[in-house]
């Protein structure tokens, strides 16, 4: 260990700097935690704190607000699930057969760009479109179909509206790393296809998709570890007095408890649910896809 040490000593030196900030910025941190086992005040600390069990874990699960929150959130985790996260896979797969390079690198990029906006960005562009007075869809919906939708107000529209957005700006990453993937992939299998008589079709059933299937299965386990973590920005900045009765997520709900209402343990115990759920659920995945000879993520 010494010898790899030496060897390697930039290397390790190299590290500190990731080290330091995971450790002073994600493991210190969590040793606060345990205000979900107290009830918190501030000028106590800590230590002076009263410890009451699991009474704010009692109260998140007896209480009215628990199954429309995860309902909302288990709503739209299934819609990212089914609608948003095949959207890369397909994509990559169409780029990948498209042969002209210049329009293959000009759609790469246009779909890429998103990925570097804010979600505070997004939301604007949503009410420069969707809103009732300026906006051009909301105009052309009114004048096509006669009829005036609400898009940003009316509940039956917000997930829509939230599903489109992550679309739009999440595509362009997801379809790199398949991208990335698909280089790997020996052009002999796919001249070996053709000369078995596979079409394009049968190239890409057969070849191109157990090409990345490991990638596939590695990211389809890390979104199910976030299966709860909706995002608290881009659903806090779509949400109104109008459509909050869909757009409460746990995400919302823990600011909405522990900033604005300063329930510091009972939001601490909603993110600890959340987190915990989250570990069984990417453990579980993972055993899950070993079991099916995959080979993970660890």
């Amino acid at each position: 260990m010494r010898a790899r040490f030496v060897q390697y000593r930039w290397l390790f030196l190299m590290l500190i700097p990731g080290v330091l900030y995971f450790a002073l910025f994600k493991y210190l941190p969590m040793y606060g935690i345990t205000i979900a086992f107290q009830d918190f005040l501030p000028f106590l600390g800590y230590s002076g704190s009263p410890w009451v069990g699991l009474k704010h874990f009692e109260a998140l699960f007896s209480g009215p607000d628990f199954p429309r929150i995860l309902a909302n959130t288990l709503i739209l985790a299934g819609l990212h699930i089914v609608i948003v996260f095949p959207a890369p896979i397909l994509v990559a797969l169409l780029l990948n057969e498209l042969r002209i390079t210049w329009l293959k690198r000009a759609v790469q990029s246009s779909i890429y760009i998103p990925h570097f906006l804010s979600w505070t960005i997004v939301a604007s562009l949503t009410f420069l479109l969707f809103g009732l007075d300026p906006g051009p869809i909301t105009k052309f919906v009114a004048g096509a179909f006669g009829m005036q939708v609400d898009f940003l107000a009316d509940p039956e529209w917000f997930r829509p509206l939230i599903i489109l957005q992550s679309i739009w700006k999440g595509t362009g990453w997801g379809t790199i790393i398949y991208l990335a993937a698909l280089t790997g992939v020996d052009p002999n299998l796919y001249e070996a296809a053709r000369i078995d008589g596979a079409n394009r079709w049968r190239q890409m059933w057969h070849v191109t998709l157990p090409a990345i299937r490991s990638t596939v299965v590695v990211m389809a386990i890390l979104m199910t570890g976030n299966l709860l973590d909706t995002g608290f920005e881009q659903i806090f900045l779509m949400t109104n007095s109008l459509n909050r009765s869909v757009a409460d997520v746990f995400d919302t709900y823990v600011y909405t408890m522990g900033i604005t209402q300063g329930m510091y343990s009972y939001s601490t115990a909603v993110g600890l649910f959340k987190a915990l759920v989250g570990i069984v659920l990417i453990f579980g995945s993972n055993a899950l896809a070993r079991k099916f000879g995959q080979s993970g993520l660890f």
